[in-house]
């Protein structure tokens, strides 16, 4: 994997499907395939969250609609794009995906996709990298430094900035232009 290249989960039964569009994001993200939804779960569970899941709808044994309400139940940043050969009717609409694209998906709009879905992830995580920021400065400025719960707290939240920072900086072109702008807001009123 390269600095910078979105984390892609390719979720299809047909291994051939799942194979073209993997291929169609090599040179500009870092690619797993799974082919059943429950090799995908089981993907996910082993690593680091992918930043986009491409998910296909109609497959045996878990379908992608199952697989994307197990994935909004555990709670993890990624952005899901259901690619699909069903065409979507109204039940769709109660589908918690990011975005829904029809096969077949040529190499650009494919990359656009993944590329729109990656920046919106990165714009979330930087406001919740803000929300972090924010609380850890009240915090110090609001408590005894020697108290351990406090320590606690700091250690927990200086790992989750770690992490997000991280991650932004991953998906965000301009993330060092961005993160530097609210360093320099001063938040304590001097």
């Amino acid at each position: 994997m390269h600095v910078n290249e979105p984390r892609v989960l390719m979720v299809d039964d047909d291994e051939k499907v799942a194979g073209a569009y993997a291929l169609r994001l090599e040179e500009v993200a870092d690619v797993s395939v799974a082919y059943s939804g429950e090799a995908a779960l089981d993907i996910i569970d082993a690593q680091q969250p992918p930043d986009v899941v491409l998910l296909d709808r109609h497959m045996p044994g878990l379908s992608g609609d199952e697989v994307l309400e197990r994935l909004r139940d555990r709670q993890f940043n990624t952005r899901v794009i259901m690619v699909t050969a069903i065409d979507p009717e109204l039940g769709v609409l109660d589908l918690p995906f990011d975005d829904y694209l029809s096969k077949p998906v040529d190499r650009e709009d494919l990359r656009a996709a993944v590329d729109q879905q990656c920046q919106v992830l990165g714009y979330d995580l930087l406001g919740e990298y803000f929300q972090l920021k924010s609380t850890r400065a009240l915090i110090k400025a609001d408590s005894v430094a020697d108290d351990e719960t406090v320590q606690e707290q700091l250690t927990e939240i200086d790992e989750k900035l770690s992490r997000t920072e991280q991650r932004v900086r991953e998906l965000l072109p301009e993330a060092d232009e961005l993160l530097e702008t609210f360093s320099s807001i001063d938040r304590s009123g001097h």
